[in-house]
């Protein structure tokens, strides 16, 4: 596992490569998605929410009910680029939702108030 010092510099390496018109890394995008998910988890503690960026992370967070059996009540779903842009600002919430790019179901969902976040 890469250290949270070579995690970090994943996102911005992650975000240079989209802004060169690249596709990046997989390991690299994989690594800027679970360095983003890690903040978020840090920010808004908590499991009433599950925030999915498949194939490479899945967290619950935000304070409130908790989720324990079945289909969460509460999810976000992404793509890892979708995720990257989001979570960093460079995408808002709401076009990414108005464009399909992301999922959001559930009353929580809203997680604005904890972007943008830094890797």
């Amino acid at each position: 596992m890469s250290s949270p010092h070579n995690k970090s510099e994943s996102v911005a390496e992650a975000l240079d490569a989209l802004d060169r018109g690249v596709e990046p890394d997989r390991m690299v995008l994989r690594d800027a998605v679970r360095a983003l998910l890690t903040e978020l988890s840090r920010r808004a503690p908590g499991r009433s929410v599950e925030v999915r960026v498949p194939p490479f992370g899945a967290i619950q967070c935000v304070p409130g009910p908790r989720h324990t059996r079945g289909t969460p009540p509460n999810v976000v779903e992404t793509d890892p680029k979708t995720w990257l842009l989001v979570a960093t600002g460079r995408l808002g919430w709401d076009d990414a939702l108005r464009d399909g790019r992301l999922r959001a179901s559930g009353i929580r969902t809203d997680i604005t108030e904890y972007l943008p976040l830094s890797g």
